[in-house]
Protein backbone atom coordinates (compact mmCIF):
# COMPACT_ATOMS: atom_id res chain seq x y z
CA UNK A 1 0.00 0.00 0.00
CA UNK A 2 1.27 3.59 -0.63
CA UNK A 3 0.71 4.28 2.73
CA UNK A 4 3.44 2.23 3.91
CA UNK A 5 6.00 4.19 1.72
CA UNK A 6 7.38 7.30 3.36
CA UNK A 7 7.06 9.19 -0.44
CA UNK A 8 4.07 7.06 -1.49
CA UNK A 9 0.59 8.93 -2.39
CA UNK A 10 -2.48 8.65 -0.56
CA UNK A 11 -5.59 6.31 -1.65
CA UNK A 12 -6.08 6.48 -5.46
CA UNK A 13 -3.78 8.81 -6.46
CA UNK A 14 -1.86 7.90 -9.29
CA UNK A 15 2.01 7.31 -8.94
CA UNK A 16 4.81 9.16 -10.82
CA UNK A 17 5.67 6.70 -13.63
CA UNK A 18 9.81 5.43 -12.63
CA UNK A 19 12.38 7.14 -13.98
CA UNK A 20 13.43 5.99 -17.76
CA UNK A 21 17.20 4.98 -18.02
CA UNK A 22 19.41 7.36 -19.39
CA UNK A 23 21.95 5.67 -21.96
CA UNK A 24 25.51 6.76 -22.17
CA UNK A 25 26.95 6.77 -25.91
CA UNK A 26 30.87 7.21 -25.68
CA UNK A 27 32.39 8.19 -28.93
CA UNK A 28 36.28 8.50 -30.12
CA UNK A 29 37.45 10.93 -32.45
CA UNK A 30 41.83 10.58 -33.04
CA UNK A 31 43.94 11.75 -35.48
CA UNK A 32 47.49 10.42 -35.47
CA UNK A 33 49.64 13.09 -36.33
CA UNK A 34 53.26 12.00 -36.30
CA UNK A 35 56.16 11.01 -34.09
CA UNK A 36 59.56 12.38 -33.66
CA UNK A 37 63.15 11.72 -31.88
CA UNK A 38 62.13 8.23 -32.07
CA UNK A 39 65.04 5.82 -30.28
CA UNK A 40 67.42 4.57 -33.15
CA UNK A 41 67.96 1.33 -34.13
CA UNK A 42 71.12 0.19 -32.37
CA UNK A 43 72.67 -0.90 -35.34
CA UNK A 44 74.76 0.98 -38.36
CA UNK A 45 71.09 1.88 -40.02
CA UNK A 46 69.64 3.83 -37.58
CA UNK A 47 66.32 4.49 -39.16
CA UNK A 48 63.33 2.37 -38.21
CA UNK A 49 59.51 1.08 -40.24
CA UNK A 50 57.49 2.29 -37.60
CA UNK A 51 53.33 1.90 -37.36
CA UNK A 52 50.99 2.77 -34.32
CA UNK A 53 48.29 1.00 -33.24
CA UNK A 54 45.24 2.34 -30.95
CA UNK A 55 44.21 0.34 -27.91
CA UNK A 56 41.23 0.49 -25.57
CA UNK A 57 42.47 -1.26 -22.52
CA UNK A 58 44.81 -4.22 -24.30
CA UNK A 59 42.64 -4.55 -26.88
CA UNK A 60 44.22 -3.10 -30.44
CA UNK A 61 40.95 -0.79 -32.45
CA UNK A 62 43.22 0.84 -34.81
CA UNK A 63 46.20 0.36 -36.87
CA UNK A 64 48.37 3.01 -39.28
CA UNK A 65 50.42 2.37 -42.21
CA UNK A 66 53.41 1.62 -41.78
CA UNK A 67 56.65 4.38 -42.44
CA UNK A 68 59.53 3.18 -43.68
CA UNK A 69 63.51 4.38 -42.75
CA UNK A 70 62.53 7.32 -40.41
CA UNK A 71 62.50 8.71 -36.56
CA UNK A 72 60.00 11.25 -37.80
CA UNK A 73 57.28 9.15 -39.16
CA UNK A 74 53.82 11.22 -40.10
CA UNK A 75 50.88 9.42 -40.53
CA UNK A 76 48.25 12.00 -40.34
CA UNK A 77 45.42 9.22 -40.26
CA UNK A 78 42.34 9.91 -38.56
CA UNK A 79 40.07 7.06 -37.02
CA UNK A 80 36.48 7.29 -35.41
CA UNK A 81 35.44 4.74 -33.19
CA UNK A 82 32.08 3.86 -30.97
CA UNK A 83 33.10 2.20 -27.97
CA UNK A 84 30.69 -0.50 -27.05
CA UNK A 85 31.75 -1.32 -23.51
CA UNK A 86 33.34 0.97 -20.69
CA UNK A 87 37.52 0.98 -20.23
CA UNK A 88 39.59 2.28 -18.47
CA UNK A 89 42.33 3.86 -20.47
CA UNK A 90 43.31 4.61 -23.79
CA UNK A 91 47.04 3.39 -25.54
CA UNK A 92 48.83 4.23 -28.59
CA UNK A 93 52.26 2.28 -29.12
CA UNK A 94 54.71 2.95 -31.46
CA UNK A 95 56.08 -0.35 -33.24
CA UNK A 96 59.34 -1.60 -35.23
CA UNK A 97 57.85 -3.59 -37.90
CA UNK A 98 59.95 -6.62 -38.49
CA UNK A 99 59.58 -8.84 -41.41
CA UNK A 100 61.43 -11.97 -39.71
CA UNK A 101 60.84 -11.14 -36.28
CA UNK A 102 58.10 -10.13 -34.03
CA UNK A 103 57.51 -6.22 -34.16
CA UNK A 104 59.17 -4.35 -31.56
CA UNK A 105 57.21 -2.09 -29.22
CA UNK A 106 59.32 0.79 -28.55
CA UNK A 107 57.25 2.80 -26.38
CA UNK A 108 53.73 3.80 -25.63
CA UNK A 109 51.15 6.64 -24.40
CA UNK A 110 48.70 5.77 -22.15
CA UNK A 111 45.60 8.09 -20.78
CA UNK A 112 43.04 7.17 -18.58
CA UNK A 113 39.50 7.82 -19.29
CA UNK A 114 38.86 9.55 -16.49
CA UNK A 115 41.78 12.38 -18.52
CA UNK A 116 40.80 12.23 -21.73
CA UNK A 117 38.14 15.04 -21.89
CA UNK A 118 41.85 17.23 -20.69
CA UNK A 119 43.10 16.78 -24.44
CA UNK A 120 39.43 17.96 -26.15
CA UNK A 121 40.41 20.31 -29.16
CA UNK A 122 43.87 20.13 -28.51
CA UNK A 123 46.56 19.01 -30.32
CA UNK A 124 49.78 18.14 -28.28
CA UNK A 125 53.38 16.30 -27.98
CA UNK A 126 52.95 13.38 -25.53
CA UNK A 127 56.01 11.59 -25.06
CA UNK A 128 56.65 7.91 -25.44
CA UNK A 129 56.59 5.97 -22.03
CA UNK A 130 58.88 2.81 -21.91
CA UNK A 131 57.24 -0.45 -22.47
CA UNK A 132 57.39 -3.55 -19.52
CA UNK A 133 54.85 -6.69 -19.32
CA UNK A 134 54.49 -6.16 -15.97
CA UNK A 135 53.38 -3.06 -16.20
CA UNK A 136 50.58 -3.29 -18.71
CA UNK A 137 47.98 -4.10 -16.16
CA UNK A 138 44.42 -3.26 -15.46
CA UNK A 139 41.59 -4.13 -13.70
CA UNK A 140 40.26 -4.14 -10.16
CA UNK A 141 39.94 -6.62 -7.39
CA UNK A 142 37.43 -7.08 -4.83
CA UNK A 143 38.75 -8.60 -1.07
CA UNK A 144 37.74 -9.20 2.49
CA UNK A 145 40.27 -9.62 5.15
CA UNK A 146 38.71 -10.84 8.73
CA UNK A 147 41.09 -11.56 11.65
CA UNK A 148 39.21 -14.93 13.61
CA UNK A 149 40.60 -16.19 17.37
CA UNK A 150 39.83 -19.99 17.27
CA UNK A 151 40.70 -21.15 21.14
CA UNK A 152 41.77 -24.98 21.19
CA UNK A 153 43.29 -26.81 24.10
CA UNK A 154 46.52 -25.44 24.08
CA UNK A 155 45.54 -21.69 24.11
CA UNK A 156 44.50 -19.24 21.35
CA UNK A 157 45.14 -18.99 17.62
CA UNK A 158 44.68 -16.01 15.16
CA UNK A 159 43.59 -16.87 12.27
CA UNK A 160 43.33 -14.41 9.05
CA UNK A 161 40.88 -15.14 6.37
CA UNK A 162 41.38 -13.64 3.06
CA UNK A 163 38.22 -14.21 0.75
CA UNK A 164 38.82 -13.55 -3.03
CA UNK A 165 35.67 -12.76 -3.79
CA UNK A 166 35.85 -10.91 -7.77
CA UNK A 167 37.40 -9.15 -10.75
CA UNK A 168 36.33 -6.71 -12.47
CA UNK A 169 37.95 -5.39 -16.38
CA UNK A 170 41.24 -7.66 -16.72
CA UNK A 171 42.28 -7.03 -19.75
CA UNK A 172 42.21 -9.13 -22.90
CA UNK A 173 45.18 -11.07 -23.81
CA UNK A 174 45.84 -11.86 -27.40
CA UNK A 175 42.58 -10.47 -28.04
CA UNK A 176 40.25 -13.00 -26.45
CA UNK A 177 39.39 -12.84 -22.53
CA UNK A 178 41.76 -14.13 -20.69
CA UNK A 179 41.85 -17.65 -18.32
CA UNK A 180 42.26 -15.85 -14.70
CA UNK A 181 43.28 -17.30 -11.34
CA UNK A 182 45.07 -15.38 -8.36
CA UNK A 183 48.06 -16.29 -6.25
CA UNK A 184 47.61 -15.64 -2.30
CA UNK A 185 50.46 -15.14 -0.11
CA UNK A 186 50.89 -13.76 3.66
CA UNK A 187 54.48 -12.53 3.40
CA UNK A 188 56.82 -11.57 6.53
CA UNK A 189 60.36 -11.46 7.21
CA UNK A 190 60.66 -15.10 7.48
CA UNK A 191 57.43 -16.48 5.76
CA UNK A 192 55.60 -17.15 2.67
CA UNK A 193 52.40 -18.72 2.53
CA UNK A 194 50.86 -18.77 -0.98
CA UNK A 195 47.50 -20.65 -1.82
CA UNK A 196 45.67 -20.34 -5.48
CA UNK A 197 42.43 -20.12 -6.85
CA UNK A 198 40.76 -22.18 -9.29
CA UNK A 199 41.26 -21.11 -12.68
CA UNK A 200 38.15 -19.53 -14.51
CA UNK A 201 37.63 -19.61 -17.82
CA UNK A 202 37.38 -16.93 -21.07
CA UNK A 203 36.40 -13.91 -18.27
CA UNK A 204 37.23 -10.68 -17.40
CA UNK A 205 35.23 -10.45 -14.68
CA UNK A 206 36.10 -13.57 -12.44
CA UNK A 207 33.58 -14.72 -9.84
CA UNK A 208 35.99 -16.40 -7.34
CA UNK A 209 34.60 -16.14 -4.66
CA UNK A 210 36.70 -18.04 -2.61
CA UNK A 211 38.32 -17.99 0.97
CA UNK A 212 42.13 -18.79 2.41
CA UNK A 213 43.26 -19.50 5.81
CA UNK A 214 46.46 -18.62 7.29
CA UNK A 215 47.99 -18.88 10.85
CA UNK A 216 48.98 -15.58 11.80
CA UNK A 217 50.01 -15.76 15.51
CA UNK A 218 50.74 -18.97 17.51
CA UNK A 219 49.25 -20.26 20.60
CA UNK A 220 51.97 -19.30 22.86
CA UNK A 221 51.51 -15.70 21.91
CA UNK A 222 47.98 -15.50 23.59
CA UNK A 223 47.66 -13.22 26.53
CA UNK A 224 44.34 -12.44 29.02
CA UNK A 225 45.37 -8.67 28.77
CA UNK A 226 44.91 -9.16 24.78
CA UNK A 227 42.50 -12.02 23.22
CA UNK A 228 41.42 -11.08 20.38
CA UNK A 229 44.10 -8.54 18.55
CA UNK A 230 47.29 -9.55 16.27
CA UNK A 231 50.75 -8.57 18.45
CA UNK A 232 51.96 -5.30 16.94
CA UNK A 233 55.30 -6.32 15.84
CA UNK A 234 53.57 -8.59 13.68
CA UNK A 235 50.86 -6.53 12.61
CA UNK A 236 53.73 -4.31 10.99
CA UNK A 237 55.86 -7.20 9.37
CA UNK A 238 53.07 -9.17 7.67
CA UNK A 239 51.50 -8.17 4.60
CA UNK A 240 48.82 -10.26 1.85
CA UNK A 241 49.79 -9.78 -1.74
CA UNK A 242 47.35 -11.29 -4.55
CA UNK A 243 48.69 -11.72 -7.89
CA UNK A 244 46.96 -12.38 -10.99
CA UNK A 245 47.82 -14.56 -13.77
CA UNK A 246 46.71 -15.81 -17.00
CA UNK A 247 46.53 -19.09 -17.11
CA UNK A 248 49.02 -20.33 -20.14
CA UNK A 249 48.09 -23.53 -20.34
CA UNK A 250 51.02 -25.17 -21.70
CA UNK A 251 52.66 -21.61 -22.17
CA UNK A 252 54.01 -19.58 -19.68
CA UNK A 253 51.26 -17.66 -17.35
CA UNK A 254 50.97 -14.24 -18.11
CA UNK A 255 51.14 -11.28 -14.91
CA UNK A 256 48.10 -9.60 -15.22
CA UNK A 257 48.98 -7.43 -11.78
CA UNK A 258 49.23 -7.53 -7.96
CA UNK A 259 47.79 -5.53 -4.92
CA UNK A 260 49.67 -5.41 -1.55
CA UNK A 261 47.69 -4.59 1.67
CA UNK A 262 49.33 -4.94 4.85
CA UNK A 263 47.69 -6.88 7.91
CA UNK A 264 48.11 -3.76 10.08
CA UNK A 265 44.53 -2.40 8.38
CA UNK A 266 42.92 -4.98 11.01
CA UNK A 267 44.40 -3.15 13.64
CA UNK A 268 41.38 -0.92 14.79
CA UNK A 269 38.79 -3.30 13.12
CA UNK A 270 38.57 -7.44 12.79
CA UNK A 271 37.08 -7.07 9.35
CA UNK A 272 37.89 -5.00 6.10
CA UNK A 273 36.69 -4.98 2.90
CA UNK A 274 37.24 -3.16 -0.41
CA UNK A 275 37.98 -2.79 -4.33
CA UNK A 276 41.56 -2.65 -4.87
CA UNK A 277 42.80 -1.70 -8.05
CA UNK A 278 45.71 -3.53 -9.58
CA UNK A 279 49.46 -2.12 -9.91
CA UNK A 280 52.13 -3.31 -12.18
CA UNK A 281 54.44 -5.97 -9.94
CA UNK A 282 56.88 -4.59 -7.75
CA UNK A 283 54.79 -0.75 -8.39
CA UNK A 284 57.29 2.06 -6.96
CA UNK A 285 60.67 -0.26 -6.52
CA UNK A 286 62.06 0.58 -10.15
CA UNK A 287 63.44 3.81 -10.98
CA UNK A 288 61.49 6.35 -12.89
CA UNK A 289 64.31 7.26 -15.47
CA UNK A 290 64.57 6.23 -18.93
CA UNK A 291 65.68 7.20 -22.45
CA UNK A 292 63.96 9.68 -24.32
CA UNK A 293 62.21 7.23 -26.75
CA UNK A 294 60.68 9.91 -28.63
CA UNK A 295 57.24 11.77 -28.94
CA UNK A 296 54.13 11.55 -30.57
CA UNK A 297 51.56 14.42 -31.61
CA UNK A 298 47.80 13.20 -31.13
CA UNK A 299 44.52 15.05 -31.39
CA UNK A 300 41.79 13.10 -28.92
CA UNK A 301 38.16 14.06 -28.90
CA UNK A 302 36.59 11.54 -26.69
CA UNK A 303 32.89 11.95 -25.87
CA UNK A 304 30.19 10.65 -23.40
CA UNK A 305 26.47 11.46 -25.42
CA UNK A 306 23.80 11.07 -22.36
CA UNK A 307 20.83 9.65 -24.27
CA UNK A 308 16.79 10.54 -23.05
CA UNK A 309 14.30 7.99 -24.00
CA UNK A 310 13.14 8.43 -27.43
CA UNK A 311 10.36 10.25 -26.61
CA UNK A 312 11.92 13.01 -25.45
CA UNK A 313 13.18 13.84 -29.08
CA UNK A 314 9.87 13.82 -30.67
CA UNK A 315 9.47 17.95 -30.59
CA UNK A 316 13.43 18.24 -32.41
CA UNK A 317 12.97 15.19 -34.55
CA UNK A 318 9.38 17.02 -35.60
CA UNK A 319 11.62 19.96 -36.38
CA UNK A 320 14.44 18.56 -38.18
CA UNK A 321 12.31 16.59 -40.17
CA UNK A 322 10.71 19.78 -41.79
CA UNK A 323 14.12 21.18 -42.58
CA UNK A 324 14.40 20.31 -46.57
CA UNK A 325 10.89 21.65 -46.86
CA UNK A 326 12.02 25.35 -45.15
CA UNK A 327 12.66 27.73 -47.37
CA UNK A 328 15.75 29.29 -47.43
CA UNK A 329 16.96 26.00 -46.31
CA UNK A 330 19.46 28.72 -44.19
CA UNK A 331 16.25 28.96 -41.91
CA UNK A 332 15.85 25.44 -41.14
CA UNK A 333 16.70 23.78 -38.09
CA UNK A 334 19.12 21.15 -39.87
CA UNK A 335 21.36 24.19 -41.30
CA UNK A 336 21.58 25.89 -38.59
CA UNK A 337 22.60 22.59 -36.11
CA UNK A 338 25.15 21.75 -39.18
CA UNK A 339 26.51 25.59 -38.96
CA UNK A 340 26.80 25.97 -35.22
CA UNK A 341 28.12 22.81 -34.05
CA UNK A 342 32.16 23.30 -33.21
CA UNK A 343 32.94 19.84 -34.35
CA UNK A 344 30.34 19.22 -37.01
CA UNK A 345 30.82 15.58 -37.04
CA UNK A 346 28.68 15.59 -34.21
CA UNK A 347 25.77 17.06 -35.75
CA UNK A 348 25.95 15.43 -39.52
CA UNK A 349 26.06 11.53 -38.78
CA UNK A 350 22.76 11.86 -36.47
CA UNK A 351 21.20 14.38 -39.03
CA UNK A 352 22.17 12.13 -42.08
CA UNK A 353 20.49 9.36 -40.37
CA UNK A 354 17.74 10.80 -39.49
CA UNK A 355 16.99 12.00 -42.70
CA UNK A 356 18.38 8.96 -44.76
CA UNK A 357 15.93 6.94 -42.66
CA UNK A 358 12.85 9.26 -43.12
CA UNK A 359 13.69 9.25 -47.10
CA UNK A 360 14.21 13.06 -46.86
CA UNK A 361 17.82 13.24 -47.51
CA UNK A 362 18.17 13.65 -51.18
CA UNK A 363 16.14 16.91 -51.08
CA UNK A 364 18.14 18.26 -48.17
CA UNK A 365 21.47 17.80 -49.76
CA UNK A 366 20.30 18.40 -53.41
CA UNK A 367 19.43 22.10 -51.70
CA UNK A 368 21.80 23.39 -49.64
CA UNK A 369 24.58 21.69 -52.41
CA UNK A 370 23.14 24.73 -54.17
CA UNK A 371 24.63 26.95 -52.12
CA UNK A 372 27.72 25.48 -52.91
CA UNK A 373 27.06 26.06 -56.53
CA UNK A 374 26.17 29.68 -56.20
CA UNK A 375 29.55 30.40 -54.50
CA UNK A 376 31.32 28.32 -57.23
CA UNK A 377 33.08 30.46 -60.19
CA UNK A 378 34.87 27.72 -61.67
CA UNK A 379 33.70 24.88 -63.05
CA UNK A 380 37.16 22.61 -62.11
CA UNK A 381 36.36 23.35 -58.73
CA UNK A 382 32.79 22.35 -58.40
CA UNK A 383 32.12 20.69 -54.76
CA UNK A 384 36.16 20.39 -54.07
CA UNK A 385 35.50 22.37 -50.46
CA UNK A 386 34.88 21.11 -47.02
CA UNK A 387 30.97 22.32 -46.37
CA UNK A 388 27.87 21.06 -45.04
CA UNK A 389 26.36 19.39 -48.04
CA UNK A 390 30.00 17.90 -49.23
CA UNK A 391 30.59 16.29 -45.73
CA UNK A 392 26.97 15.11 -45.11
CA UNK A 393 27.73 13.57 -48.94
CA UNK A 394 30.74 12.00 -47.33
CA UNK A 395 28.91 9.90 -44.53
CA UNK A 396 25.96 9.07 -46.91
CA UNK A 397 28.32 7.07 -49.12
CA UNK A 398 29.96 5.62 -46.07
CA UNK A 399 26.54 4.28 -44.83
CA UNK A 400 24.63 3.23 -47.64
CA UNK A 401 27.69 2.65 -50.04
CA UNK A 402 29.93 0.16 -47.60
CA UNK A 403 28.47 -3.01 -49.64
CA UNK A 404 28.53 -1.57 -52.63
CA UNK A 405 31.86 -1.30 -52.10
CA UNK A 406 32.62 -4.45 -50.97
CA UNK A 407 30.93 -6.16 -54.33
CA UNK A 408 32.89 -3.51 -56.26
CA UNK A 409 36.85 -3.48 -55.20
CA UNK A 410 37.25 -6.22 -52.32
CA UNK A 411 38.28 -8.92 -54.43
CA UNK A 412 40.94 -6.49 -56.44
CA UNK A 413 41.99 -5.07 -53.34
CA UNK A 414 42.57 -8.72 -51.40
CA UNK A 415 44.86 -8.94 -54.66
CA UNK A 416 47.09 -6.34 -54.85
CA UNK A 417 47.27 -6.74 -50.74
CA UNK A 418 48.30 -10.40 -50.93
CA UNK A 419 50.21 -10.59 -54.01
CA UNK A 420 51.95 -6.93 -54.19
CA UNK A 421 53.76 -6.37 -57.03
CA UNK A 422 56.36 -3.10 -56.65
CA UNK A 423 54.50 0.12 -58.48
CA UNK A 424 56.85 2.37 -57.33
CA UNK A 425 57.58 5.00 -60.66
CA UNK A 426 59.70 7.59 -58.45
CA UNK A 427 63.22 7.41 -59.87
CA UNK A 428 64.99 9.02 -56.42
CA UNK A 429 62.67 6.08 -54.73
CA UNK A 430 63.80 2.89 -56.55
CA UNK A 431 65.72 0.12 -54.92
CA UNK A 432 69.11 -1.46 -56.61
CA UNK A 433 68.43 -3.37 -59.21
CA UNK A 434 64.37 -1.95 -59.89
CA UNK A 435 63.44 -1.58 -62.91
CA UNK A 436 60.91 1.54 -63.60
CA UNK A 437 59.27 -0.29 -66.68
CA UNK A 438 58.38 -3.17 -64.88
CA UNK A 439 56.69 -0.98 -62.32
CA UNK A 440 54.98 0.91 -64.36
CA UNK A 441 53.44 -2.07 -66.54
CA UNK A 442 52.49 -3.21 -62.42
CA UNK A 443 50.43 0.20 -61.75
CA UNK A 444 49.18 0.01 -65.51
CA UNK A 445 47.68 -3.54 -64.68
CA UNK A 446 46.46 -2.29 -60.97
CA UNK A 447 44.71 0.79 -62.24
CA UNK A 448 43.09 -0.80 -65.25
CA UNK A 449 41.79 -3.79 -63.58
CA UNK A 450 40.27 -1.22 -60.83
CA UNK A 451 38.59 1.29 -63.21
CA UNK A 452 37.38 -1.60 -64.95
CA UNK A 453 35.58 -2.83 -61.86
CA UNK A 454 34.55 0.12 -60.78
CA UNK A 455 33.27 0.88 -64.21
CA UNK A 456 30.81 -2.10 -64.54
CA UNK A 457 29.66 -1.81 -61.68
CA UNK A 458 26.58 0.81 -62.09
CA UNK A 459 23.94 -2.02 -61.74
CA UNK A 460 25.19 -2.20 -58.14
CA UNK A 461 25.46 1.53 -57.18
CA UNK A 462 22.99 2.10 -54.29
CA UNK A 463 19.22 4.05 -55.09
CA UNK A 464 19.97 6.66 -53.17
CA UNK A 465 24.19 7.74 -54.19
CA UNK A 466 22.31 7.33 -57.99
CA UNK A 467 19.52 10.11 -57.22
CA UNK A 468 21.74 12.17 -55.18
CA UNK A 469 24.16 12.11 -58.36
CA UNK A 470 21.39 12.54 -60.94
CA UNK A 471 20.55 15.74 -59.21
CA UNK A 472 24.01 17.15 -58.71
CA UNK A 473 24.51 16.49 -62.08
CA UNK A 474 21.56 18.39 -63.72
CA UNK A 475 21.93 21.07 -61.23
CA UNK A 476 25.76 21.25 -62.59
CA UNK A 477 24.67 21.64 -65.84
CA UNK A 478 22.29 24.56 -65.33
CA UNK A 479 24.76 26.21 -63.37
CA UNK A 480 27.52 25.68 -66.06
CA UNK A 481 25.63 25.29 -69.37
CA UNK A 482 28.99 26.13 -71.75
CA UNK A 483 30.74 23.43 -69.72
CA UNK A 484 30.13 20.23 -71.36
CA UNK A 485 32.34 17.99 -68.99
CA UNK A 486 30.78 19.76 -65.79
CA UNK A 487 27.87 17.18 -65.68
CA UNK A 488 30.97 14.54 -65.22
CA UNK A 489 33.10 16.67 -62.52
CA UNK A 490 30.19 17.15 -60.54
CA UNK A 491 29.89 13.68 -59.92
CA UNK A 492 33.40 12.14 -59.92
CA UNK A 493 33.94 15.16 -57.43
CA UNK A 494 32.23 12.41 -54.62
CA UNK A 495 32.27 8.88 -56.36
CA UNK A 496 35.90 9.09 -57.33
CA UNK A 497 37.58 11.41 -55.37
CA UNK A 498 35.40 11.12 -51.78
CA UNK A 499 34.80 7.12 -52.60
CA UNK A 500 36.70 5.27 -54.70
CA UNK A 501 39.73 6.69 -54.07
CA UNK A 502 39.73 7.02 -50.05
CA UNK A 503 38.92 2.83 -50.64
CA UNK A 504 41.57 2.28 -52.98
CA UNK A 505 44.36 4.60 -50.80
CA UNK A 506 42.82 3.59 -47.03
CA UNK A 507 40.82 0.40 -47.55
CA UNK A 508 40.41 -0.41 -43.60
CA UNK A 509 38.35 2.64 -43.49
CA UNK A 510 35.38 1.12 -45.20
CA UNK A 511 36.33 -2.70 -43.71
CA UNK A 512 37.35 -4.12 -47.18
CA UNK A 513 40.93 -5.09 -45.06
CA UNK A 514 41.10 -5.35 -40.95
CA UNK A 515 44.15 -3.03 -41.50
CA UNK A 516 46.30 -0.92 -43.15
CA UNK A 517 47.93 -2.70 -45.88
CA UNK A 518 51.46 -3.32 -45.62
CA UNK A 519 54.22 -5.12 -48.15
CA UNK A 520 57.60 -4.93 -48.73
CA UNK A 521 56.92 -1.69 -51.07
CA UNK A 522 55.11 0.67 -48.51
CA UNK A 523 56.83 3.75 -48.82
CA UNK A 524 57.29 7.16 -46.42
CA UNK A 525 54.87 9.26 -48.17
CA UNK A 526 55.13 12.62 -46.02
CA UNK A 527 51.33 14.43 -46.95
CA UNK A 528 48.87 11.17 -48.58
CA UNK A 529 50.21 8.48 -46.49
CA UNK A 530 50.00 4.90 -47.72
CA UNK A 531 48.74 3.34 -50.65
CA UNK A 532 48.24 -0.15 -51.76
CA UNK A 533 50.18 1.05 -55.37
CA UNK A 534 53.13 2.76 -52.89
CA UNK A 535 53.24 6.24 -53.57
Amino acid sequence: MAGEHGGGRRGGESRDPPAAPVRVLQSLRVKICEAKNLLPYPGPNKMRDCFCTVNLDQEEIFRTNVVEKSLNPFYGEDFYFEIPRMFHSLSFYIYDKSLLQRDLRIGKVAIKREELCRFYGKEPWFPLQPIDSNSEVQGKVHLELKLNELITDNGSVQQLMVHIVECEGLPLVNGQSCDPYASVSLVGPSRNDQKKTKVKKKTSNPQFNEKFYFEVTRSSSYTKKSQFQVEEEDIEKLEVRVDLWNNGNLAQDVFLGEIRIPVRVLRNDSSHQAWYWLLPKDNGSKSSKYDDLGSLRLSICYTEDYVLPSDCYCPLKTLMMKSPDIKPITASAAFILGEICRDKNDAILPLVRLLLHHQKLVLFVTTIAQLDLNDTQEANTIFRGNSLATRCMDETMKIVGNHYLKVTLKNVIDEICESPKPCEIDPNRLREGDSIDNHKDNLRYYVDKVFSCIVKSSMSCPTVMCDLFSSLRHMAVRHFPNDRHVQYSAVSSFVFLRFFAVAVVSPHIFHLRSHHPVSNYSYNVPEGGHTIFGR
